[in-house]
């Protein structure tokens, strides 16, 4: 792998929001403002009760997200949460030696972020919360300097196009809202044992309720039920961009050898599933647009065109 030669220049902007980053927080707004509803009438009914005043909880969850990117709690999810461990010291020689290659060529401070290691059989790296960069230990022994670098600026790209810690604030805002949808659903199973005139009532209301809603929001109440689908599109969007980042830096090539490689061993474990009679459903077009990945043709043909053009 050529090294970065002469000083390493930091840029002044490290981080930023590319349209994928902004897309997801615009399009995850109704669950936000839902979670926002229902901490406030949870922090409403506990200053009812003589509890704290209510904008106490409230400031307090808002502020919470903040929490997230302090290094100690970034640590623990990264231990418990994505179960993740610190590299030994030969894992660590080589990925922080790939790691300062990389942050070199991008203008980023290599520090800024901590490097951790999933045992794992498969060739793969993640990028989470705010300073996280994971890669597997098959990655790490069976990969050669320059691939790591590519897969490693792929997760940089990540980072640095604010995809990473978006969707951490996302899932944090958004927590209080699921939960609190968790549990109608589960009230809403017991709607069998209420009269037939008080399910009438209830049903009535709550139709009557999302008339209401739907009228006030021009029809933007539905828009979760199409959330799961745009988020998709989006994240298959910013797994794109990510390459882009990787190639911009010059590892088109070796992200692409490694994609390579990926799709030569899914086509082998089919051929010799096949061999032994197992049959694979082709995947239906709703699973298409579930996929929050883009499939290796895609990729390859993306990173293809960036090197025809000589960027």
């Amino acid at each position: 792998m050529p090294r970065h030669r002469g000083r390493v220049h930091i840029t002044a902007r490290q981080r930023g929001m590319d349209a994928t980053a902004l897309g997801s927080l615009a399009l995850h707004l109704p669950h936000l403002l839902a979670s926002l509803a229902v901490v406030f009438v949870m922090s409403y009914g506990v200053d009812a009760l003589g509890g704290p005043p209510w904008f106490l909880p409230l400031a307090g969850w808002l502020l919470s997200g903040i929490v997230l990117f302090h290094h100690p709690c970034e640590r623990l999810m990264a231990r418990w949460l994505f179960g993740l461990r610190h590299p030994s010291p030969e894992e660590a020689h080589k990925l922080r030696s790939v790691w300062r290659e990389v942050t070199a060529r991008a203008g980023v401070d290599a520090g800024a972020y901590q490097l951790w290691v999933e045992d794992s059989h498969s060739i793969n790296a993640m990028a989470a919360a705010g300073h996280i960069v994971g890669v597997t230990s098959h990655s790490l022994r069976t990969l050669p300097p320059a691939q790591l670098a590519g897969v490693l600026a792929h997760e940089l790209g990540h980072h640095t196009r604010g995809h990473a810690w978006s969707s951490l604030l996302v899932y944090w805002y958004a927590l209080p809202g699921r939960i609190a949808w968790r549990l109608l659903l589960r009230l809403a199973t017991h709607v069998d044992r209420l009269s037939v005139g008080a399910t009438a009532l209830l049903i009535g209301l709550l139709g009557a309720a999302v008339i209401a809603l739907a009228t006030a929001t021009y029809g933007l109440i539905f828009l979760p039920f199409a959330t799961p689908y745009l988020a998709a599109a989006l994240s298959r969007r910013s797994e794109l961009r990510a390459d882009e980042q990787a190639a911009g830096l010059g590892f088109a090539e070796q992200l692409m050898a490694v994609l390579r490689e990926e799709q030569d061993r899914d086509e082998t474990e089919r051929a010799n599933a096949a061999a032994m009679g197992v049959r694979f459903e082709k995947e239906g077009m709703i699973a298409r647009l579930l996929d929050s990945h883009p499939d290796v043709h895609t990729r390859l043909h993306h990173l293809q065109a960036h090197l025809a053009s000589g960027r």
